[in-house]
């Protein structure tokens, strides 16, 4: 066990070994070795080893643990299951036993038999933890059932009943147990009842969470449409925190509820169970002024309070009568708040929700206003007022962020923004003098003007002035330099390097990202979207299996973290982690990353390394099948974790986000059938059987090709969607969500190539069933196809032409569709060549047969059909093509290594010494990572080179 701890698995394996000479039937000694086993790679021996001691049945604690472990390795949770059925059967008063059982059903979330465990095990020890965990388990049946009606009708029922068992005898003891007595009696909808539980002597228990019980009622008021009690319990809590926002949101909306309700309070008894209430918008004014009054005697400023009475304007405004009410006008309050937190990095945040209070004609004004209170001090007098410390720099970048917000810096000319940018970059630089002391792992405190001015830059960049993308590279990477751990630069430089089509300096950057459990699928699409469709292959192949490994790697947490919840009595996180599993299991990052990772390793390794069949065998892939849940799919993606100060007009909305989603689902649906085109190549394997047999349909052959002919058209048809949905001409914001790469498949020809191949299965087969005698037709469409074939491959080569990256006056200019355009390029290529080995695997059989018949009669002309010169003509052309791309991408490479980029005179004297160093280091990263495309898209041609020569019939 020892040598297995230190990861020697050898060595373990050896000593297991000689104790088994010794004593033959140890049943641990086995069962260590066959861990040993399991992890030096041999699983069939592991699991044979594995099964024969799980026949024995054994009861020693050593034995079953060894064996639980290496059943988790293996995956095959299940057979825990039995492993510990049958010790319970043996020692079938074992807690112990009896507990892991339950532990075992509940990792592989068999609810019933957990129900049964948790009961047998009360019985045996009668513990309420044990007790309660049956009662669980009859939620999750509830909540697993498809059918809501059986869930509302049988398990919940019962689930309350045997909670109120316990009720009735008084043996309620610990808070989880009446926690779980809300959740049920929520799921019920019997919210009288669970608001009673939480009011009444139970309540008491719910202690561990800071306003549990008031949070509680709170929930039950607002499902029982009980405003008086809302109001009056939302007005006790703030005034006991008049800090707390979400309380102050409830007494506005019960307040509101009230007055179109038109309810008025009792003249005799209690307004409510909570006690006074406010009805009245007169009321609502007093309490926010009360509360700014109280606020302003407490030992520290609280912001809750200022920003109510701002809430409350906007209500009432939005109800139409706002005037009447004396709150004061917007622009004054919120000049007043500046001056009382503007110092705090959360004013600007906290006023994003109320500028569009202020009237359009104000803006300038109302930033000029806040200007004017920034103790700022010029060196001299045409020079920049600077802040003299952290106060005023915090209030000077919160009135620079409010001036972005509210469309002050989009409306200006691009002399005027260069200007801007040039002040923003001045101040940043003046402001790292306030952070000399800042740890690497801390940001500056300035690095927001940096992050503005590159804002500004793009700006630029987007309404055509291409000097500027570089310019925005030069400043994040000079921000970057003296704040390492700035993760807003990291994200904003990935972005414009993939715009750019550089892909190389994006895996640093991201791996210096640190991305951590779930951002690998809210934020890993920034990685999987570009690596593979730049020619990063290898960087492609890695970032999948980054994704990947933790999509799979949840399935298994999940359940640990189920059974810890189980342990601690955390009933109510439990269906939390159910959700969350199914969310990430339905990720629509999920199957992007799944499908693409399984072309590139075809585009990699079929035919190369090894043949398509044992690549496809070996992902257990079959065109039949589909595991994408196409109807739950969930857009996890995290769109907005770039920042961005713009205006909601320009801004990410939320009809980009369906739009977006619908275009990733189009797409992925495309990739996903063509994935599953290909699997079904090796299917059609020849089979040689006579002409016309009554066979065909038995040996299931017949139905392979019904299979793809009806793959075909749904490709069809998802292609179809795609340009309907392309024809919107969709711009998203430049921080936005990315665009797919179905509109660069559609407009180079990639689409229509790889379609027709398909169709040429389908011809070939025909051909294979009927045989050469009478089958002119076919043979001409197929010789047909092989010409559009190549004419259409040789006009998509003819879109991959051109510089990758020019100079054009003075500047660089990238053309990433051209890179975008050759990989494309290179797996429709790919395709082509595994449908012409289908293609010889067909027409070779056909050829011997022909040459025999040529012995037999011992004629010289048997004349050849003419498939065999049109498949003949179409390799060869496909050789010279591929060729031609081979010897393209060498002169690329060439082009790429001469361009002198030091030599760019880099006319825009606005660039400082400093900022030049940056521009070259910038300017470099993207030609490396061009070339390294270039190289790696070579190198795989090549590859594809050699498999063309071997089809020679």
């Amino acid at each position: 066990a020892d040598y297995l701890d230190n990861g020697n698995n050898k060595m373990a394996i050896q000593q297991a070994d000689k104790l088994l000479k010794k004593h033959k039937d140890l049943h641990c000694a086995k069962v260590l070795k066959a861990i040993g086993l399991q992890r030096t790679g041999k699983q069939d021996e592991a699991y044979a080893l594995a099964q024969e001691v799980a026949a024995l049945e054994p009861t020693d604690d050593n034995s079953l643990q060894a064996l639980t472990i290496l059943y988790r390795e293996m995956h095959r949770p299940e057979l825990v299951t039995k492993l510990y059925e049958a010790a319970v059967k043996k020692v079938p008063n074992s807690e112990e036993y009896h507990s892991h059982l339950f532990m075992a059903y509940a990792r592989v979330g068999e609810y019933k038999k957990m129900q049964q465990a948790g009961m047998a095990l009360y019985k045996i020890v009668p513990k309420n933890p044990y007790y309660f965990w049956s009662v669980m388990s009859l939620i999750m049946q509830s909540i697993s059932a498809q059918d809501e009606n059986l869930s509302k009708t049988m398990f919940l029922p019962l689930a309350e009943r045997m909670v109120e068992k316990m009720v009735k005898e008084d043996k309620i003891e610990a808070e989880a147990e009446v926690e779980l007595y809300y959740m049920i009696l929520e799921r019920l909808e019997k919210y009288k009842e669970a608001l009673d539980v939480v009011r009444g002597k139970l309540g008491e228990k719910l202690t561990s969470e800071l306003q549990s019980r008031e949070n509680k009622c709170m929930a039950m008021y607002k499902k029982l449409h009980r405003w008086p009690e809302c109001n009056a319990l939302a007005r006790r809590l703030l005034l006991k925190n008049s800090d707390d926002w979400q309380f102050y949101i409830t007494y506005f909306d019960s307040v509101f509820q009230l007055i179109d309700e038109s309810w008025t309070p009792p003249a005799e008894e209690e307004h409510s169970l909570e006690g006074e209430v406010h009805c009245s918008i007169e009321q609502a004014v007093n309490f926010i002024e009360e509360r700014i009054t109280e606020e302003s005697k407490s030992s520290r400023p609280l912001r809750g309070p200022y920003l109510a009475k701002l809430e409350l304007i906007r209500r009432l405004r939005h109800r139409g009568c706002n005037d009447e009410y004396k709150l004061g006008d917007p622009e004054e309050l919120m000049f007043q708040y500046f001056k009382k937190f503007g110092d705090k990095p959360c004013c600007f945040t906290d006023l994003k929700v109320f500028v569009d209070l202020l009237p359009p004609s104000q803006y300038t004004k109302f930033i000029r206003q806040l200007l004017d209170v920034i103790p700022l001090a010029a060196a001299a007098e045409n020079e920049v007022a600077l802040p003299g410390d952290i106060k005023a720099l915090q209030q000077h970048l919160c009135v620079v962020q409010l001036s972005r917000l509210l469309g002050i810096y989009h409306a200006m000319e691009k002399k005027q923004k260069l200007a801007v940018v040039r002040e923003l970059m001045l101040r940043y630089r003046h402001g790292l003098e306030f952070g000399k002391s800042c740890l690497k792992t801390e940001l500056q405190f300035s690095d927001y003007y940096c992050l503005l001015a590159v804002h500004l830059l793009l700006d630029l960049w987007l309404e055509g002035e291409e000097a500027a993308v570089w310019q925005c590279l030069t400043l994040l990477e000079e921000g970057l330099s003296h704040s390492p751990s700035n993760a807003q630069f990291k994200l904003l430089l990935i972005r414009i390097y993939c715009r750019l089509g550089a892909f190389e300096p994006v895996s640093e950057l991201y791996s210096s990202l640190d991305a951590k459990h779930i951002q690998h699928d809210t934020i890993g699409y920034l990685l999987t979207r570009y690596a593979g469709s730049l020619g990063h292959y290898a960087a492609a192949s890695q970032s999948c299996n980054f994704a990947l490994r933790f999509f799979h790697s949840n399935q298994k947490d999940t359940s640990e973290y189920i059974i810890q919840a189980y342990k601690y009595g955390a009933f109510e996180k439990i269906p939390e982690f159910i959700a969350f599993r199914n969310r990430l299991n339905s990720s629509l990052h999920f199957a992007q990353v799944r499908t693409e990772r399984m072309l590139l390793d075809l585009l990699l390794e079929a035919n190369i390394s090894t043949s398509l069949e044992e690549s496809i065998k070996s992902m257990s892939l079959s065109p039949e099948e589909d595991d994408i849940p196409w109807k739950d799919l969930r857009d996890n993606r995290d769109l907005t974790v770039l920042f961005s100060w713009d205006p909601k007009d320009r801004d990410i909305s939320e009809e980009h986000r369906k739009l977006s989603l619908e275009e990733e689902t189009l797409w992925l649906r495309i990739r996903s059938l063509t994935l599953r085109l290909v699997s079904g190549l090796p299917t059609l394997g020849h089979t040689i059987q006579p002409k016309n047999s009554e066979k065909t349909a038995e040996n299931g052959v017949s139905s392979k090709i019904d299979t793809i002919r009806a793959l075909l058209q749904q490709l069809e048809a998802a292609v179809d969607s795609g340009k309907k949905f392309l024809e919107q001409k969709i711009q998203y914001p430049v921080l936005g969500p990315p665009p797919t790469r179905m509109a660069g498949f559609f407009s180079n020809g990639s689409c229509q190539c790889q379609t027709s191949l398909f169709y040429l299965v389908s011809d070939i087969y025909e051909l294979d069933t009927n045989g050469l005698e009478d089958s002119a037709e076919i043979q001409e469409r197929i010789g047909n196809s092989f010409k559009s074939l190549v004419e259409r491959l040789t006009d998509l080569f003819s879109k991959c032409k051109g510089d990758l990256i020019e100079v054009r006056d003075g500047t660089l200019k990238t053309h990433p569709n051209l890179l975008e355009n050759l990989v494309f390029f290179v797996e429709t290529i790919s395709i082509a060549l595994w449908v012409s080995s289908y293609c010889d695997s067909v027409l070779r059989p056909f050829k011997s047969n022909l040459q025999k018949k040529k012995k037999k009669k011992k004629e010289s002309s048997v004349a050849m059909p003419p498939v065999f010169t049109h498949f003949l003509d179409y390799v060869t052309e496909l050789q010279t093509l591929t060729s031609n791309v081979i010897d393209h991408i060498k002169g690329l490479e060439i082009i790429l290594t001469a361009l002198k980029l030091e030599e760019l005179s880099l006319k825009d004297t606005l660039l400082l010494q400093e900022e030049k160093k940056f521009t070259k280091t910038v300017q470099g990263k993207v030609q490396s990572s061009y070339h390294h495309s270039v190289q790696e898209i070579g190198e795989l041609l090549k590859k594809r080179l050699d498999t063309i020569k071997k089809l020679k019939i």
